[in-house]
């Protein structure tokens, strides 16, 4: 059995039957969604912490839950053998495998360059057809869910009859629970991005535990030294210590119990 914990919520159903799945609902203090850069500066240390914290509770792995991929390429130089996924990456690496060609279905405009900087960043922009926005923030998609089904159904119909798309990822992690109607509908596959870093963090965990295939600590993920970090006290200085008390869990959700 595997423990991972979500920053983010996550479909309940989503884990294989003997896998456990916690969730933070992201944290008490900071902005309630990462629209924009600021935002993500000030929630930044938290989900590193809490990616630190994990791995000292005993979990396997960590999703971040932010199309973004926020702090993902931080967290993973901070770890020593846990896990870390987040969903951009997760869904483009399991669309690649299902199509030539993909569209990415976000909310705003505004969202567009970042989102479409990692894709190329990690490798596949060159299949990016395009990507539609719904003209929707974060806060917005389950006001009025037919209306976000139906900005959905009519921005994937164009992506796929006009640009080219074979396959679409919903490039926001709050379009939980949107992707099996819209994926009848448009008869392509619609990847749900949370449910894909999920599921990559299962794969990765069994790779690393039967073979060994863990993140490598030569180059891009070698650990900030310890001659800097211990003197210069970083995590401790920017909140380690009281991250877990904004941590939004919850009502009745569990966490492993720290030491």
């Amino acid at each position: 059995m595997a423990r991972i914990l979500s920053i983010g919520r996550m479909p309940a159903d989503a884990a294989r039957p003997d896998n456990e799945v916690d969730s933070i609902h992201f944290f008490t203090r900071g902005p309630r969604h990462l629209e924009y850069h600021y935002y993500e500066a000030m929630v930044t240390p938290d989900i590193i912490h809490t990616v630190i914290e994990a791995e000292l509770r005993g979990y396997d792995a960590v999703t971040i839950g932010c199309f973004y991929d926020l702090a993902l390429h931080e967290s993973r130089e901070m770890t020593t053998n846990l896990v870390v996924t987040a969903p951009c990456e997760a869904s483009v690496l399991a669309v690649a495998s299902l199509c030539d060609r993909f569209s990415i279905i976000v909310g705003r405009r505004k969202w567009v360059p970042q989102m479409r900087a990692n894709v190329s960043a990690y490798g596949f922009g060159e299949r990016l057809a395009s990507m539609p926005y719904i003209d929707l923030r974060v806060p917005e998609y389950h006001l009025d869910e037919a209306e976000t089904a139906d900005r959905f159904y009519k921005a994937g119909r164009k992506a796929i009859d006009e640009d080219g798309a074979e396959a679409l990822i919903l490039g926001c992690t709050a379009s939980v629970g949107f992707f099996h109607d819209l994926q009848t509908a448009l008869g392509v596959p619609v990847i749900d991005p949370a449910i894909a870093a999920l599921k990559h963090a299962e794969h990765l965990i069994e790779l690393r535990d039967r073979f060994g295939w863990a993140t490598s600590r030569v180059g891009g993920y070698e650990h900030p030294p310890a001659f800097e970090l211990d003197p210069w006290d970083l995590p401790h200085q920017y909140g380690f210590d009281d991250v877990t008390a904004f941590w939004n869990v919850p009502e009745g959700g569990t966490i492993l119990a720290g030491n």
